[in-house]
């Protein structure tokens, strides 16, 4: 069986040429990922308007907080999966796998009764604008149907990166993700069904690719069986994958928890500001799937390497990544200063809303290496298996941090005090980050 596998066994081969060939597809899929939000905004924005392109932007944030919990627990089990196949026990990667899938329906069904029955209270506790409010609950209200395929389908994708594949993945997300923008312009632009349109485009193409995911894994995965004899719960591999991704998870709830609190300081401001917090974050998420594609590659490449009891190996990895990272920022933020007003009126032609965001994207695009250092440095740590100052820090600085500071310096400069908190917690994350990473700590893990 394992003689058929031709997945990224990352224990092998020179580390500046496995790296990037990971990354490389694990980045386009990233991004293509993100086309399903970004596609609905641009789509949204120019056909339906800045108070729907509001809408779309406030779901978001609340669907990133429902979906926390499973995004956590799925990391950790990817962590174990990781180690396993780089130790060679191809066994209990079959049993971790299917008992993460177990947990991934179960989860993904409560979630979506949670979305469709209390849609308009979760945005109320976030001030909602009332021009928003409407639109904002009949969209997320069919979002949240989709979440069940949602989470299978990236449960089967960080599974598979686990093992250090990342081309099948990027090559599932292509195709959902063409999907869904045909079915955006087909839905919004054709039949005109208004912001309904948007998220059942969406649902259509998770739907489309949790199905192709399945049949993949069914019909050829050497290593993965959906068999029923083979789709067993292990308990106690569970509870280590839970161990290991719970700190993340309690990160992830508390970190889209303060989008949240942040979000209720955006809205005082007004229709324009969400807008373009919502457009700008969109910008701002698709540069830094770069940064979480090196992330994703730490955790793999340092989980296999741990597994196979090769630090040095690990080391060279990290400072190579380090390398990446900083000739992509500042490449990015040059062109940022250049064109960001241009990319920011693919969004919305309203001239307000262009003038806030290119503020943001100014403004936090001026730590884009920090970022990128500090999700790589959490990756190789999340890799051995230490996830719990990942968690520490997280939920310190965003609200002992951000939160408190974007409310505090708002008040007296407005919107850009939210930009600038923003930045400011990136930067302490990454001083922290950074002194635990060379204590070393974390290998014991």
């Amino acid at each position: 069986m394992e003689d058929k596998w031709r997945g990224g066994d990352l224990t092998q081969g020179k580390v500046w040429k496995v790296i990037p060939a990971f990354v490389f597809p694990l980045l386009i899929g990233n991004l293509l990922q993100q086309a399903y939000q970004v596609a609905d905004s641009i789509i949204v924005g120019q056909f339906l308007g800045k108070e729907a392109l509001a809408a779309v932007s406030a779901s978001f944030f609340i669907y990133y907080f429902i979906i926390s919990l499973i995004i956590g627990v799925g990391s950790g089990i990817t962590v174990v999966i990781s180690q396993f196949y780089g130790s060679r026990q191809y066994d209990r990667v079959q049993r971790a796998f299917s008992s993460f899938f177990i947990f991934t329906v179960i989860s993904g069904i409560l979630l979506s009764a949670v979305g469709v029955i209390f849609p308009e209270e979760l945005f109320r506790l976030t001030k909602a604008p009332d021009d928003v409010l409407p639109g904002a609950v009949r969209y997320f209200r069919i979002y949240m149907c989709g979440t069940l395929f949602f989470v299978i389908f990236n449960s089967f994708l960080s599974i598979m990166r686990g093992m250090g594949d990342s081309r099948r993945p990027m090559i599932l997300i292509l195709a959902t993700a063409v999907l869904n923008v045909v079915f955006d312009l087909l839905f919004v632009a054709v039949f005109e069904w208004d912001i309904e349109g948007a998220a059942y485009a969406t649902v259509l193409a998770q739907g489309t690719g949790a199905l192709l995911s399945i049949v993949f894994v069914h019909k050829t995965h050497p290593l993965l069986s959906m068999k029923k004899r083979d789709m067993k719960f292990d308990r106690r591999l569970f509870l280590r994958g839970l161990k290991i991704g719970l700190p993340t998870s309690v990160q992830q709830c508390s970190f889209s928890l303060g989008l949240l609190a942040l979000l209720g300081i955006v809205n005082v401001f007004g229709t324009d500001t969400l807008t373009a917090y919502g457009a700008a974050g969109k910008i701002d998420s698709l540069i830094t799937q770069f940064m979480l594609a090196l992330s994703s590659a730490m955790s793999a490449f340092c989980g296999q390497n741990m597994g196979a009891g090769d630090m040095s190996r690990i080391r060279r990895g990290v400072r190579f990544a380090m390398l990446i990272n900083a000739l992509f920022s500042a490449a990015v933020y040059l062109v940022i200063c250049f064109f960001g007003r241009e990319i920011m009126k693919a969004f919305s032609p309203d001239g307000t809303v262009v003038a806030i965001g290119y503020d943001y994207l100014l403004i936090v695009g001026s730590v884009f290496f920090l970022h990128g250092a500090l999700n790589i440095m959490n990756g190789a740590m999340r890799g051995a298996g230490d996830t719990l100052f990942a968690m520490i820090t997280g939920i310190v600085l965003f609200w002992l941090i951000r939160i408190p500071l974007a409310g505090f310096l708002s008040s007296y400069m407005g919107y850009r005090g939210i930009w600038l908190a923003i930045t400011v917690s990136i930067v302490a994350g990454f001083i922290a980050t950074f002194i635990y990473y060379r204590s070393g700590k974390w290998k014991k893990q």
